[in-house]
């Protein structure tokens, strides 16, 4: 698959600050620069069901988008029409080599979040977040994936509250929200 082509042709959903599609879409990497506008996108948290570890997963190194650094399993976008949870499924698939996530929900529906700079670039994201369980370890694309590993909540909880970690901004701003909530408050 000629992932350049598929990168380059990708769009994302403008939308308000209520995560509302304005009609408008614009190219994916080129939407993302210094003062990137609202658009849509989800996070995806994989857990596993035998022992409930998180997988986490590091961007790989020539992404345009925070490249190299650490953050949950899976986030994307959705195409313009296209259902949450069916670009949480396709994104899996593509980037984790995960056909298959059990009892995918939505944990945080309106969660939003705009990133500082990092190397010249803003994310500005109304991005609902998901959990998600498994069994299988991923088989991940290299031209998104550097890296993953499995992690149990008690130490990823000690890892991304380390100011030192190479962790996402998202993962980080997130983990407040999810500590809380199911299935995570029981892990």
């Amino acid at each position: 698959m000629d992932t350049s082509t598929e990168a380059e042709t990708e769009r994302v959903v403008f939308v308000t600050e209520d995560g509302v599609p304005t009609g408008e879409t614009g190219p994916k990497l080129a939407s993302h620069h210094a003062d990137t506008r609202l658009h849509l996108a989800f996070s995806c948290y994989v857990l596993r069901r035998s022992d409930n570890a998180l997988l986490i997963t590091q961007r790989a190194l020539h992404k345009k988008v925070w490249p190299g650094v650490w953050t949950n399993s899976v986030c994307g976008h959705p195409a313009p029409a296209e259902a949450l949870e069916t670009a949480v499924r396709r994104r899996a698939s593509y980037e984790l080599g995960l056909p298959t996530l059990e009892d995918l929900e939505c944990v945080l529906p309106t969660y939003r979040y705009r990133t500082p700079p990092f190397q010249g670039i803003v994310e500005n994201e109304f991005c609902p977040v998901f959990a998600a369980w498994t069994d299988v370890d991923p088989q991940p694309n290299p031209e998104e994936v550097g890296g993953w590993r499995w992690i149990s909540w008690a130490d990823y909880t000690q890892w991304i509250t380390d100011p030192d970690t190479d962790a996402s901004y998202w993962a980080r701003d997130q983990f407040a929200q999810l500590k809380d909530k199911k299935p995570f408050s029981a892990l």
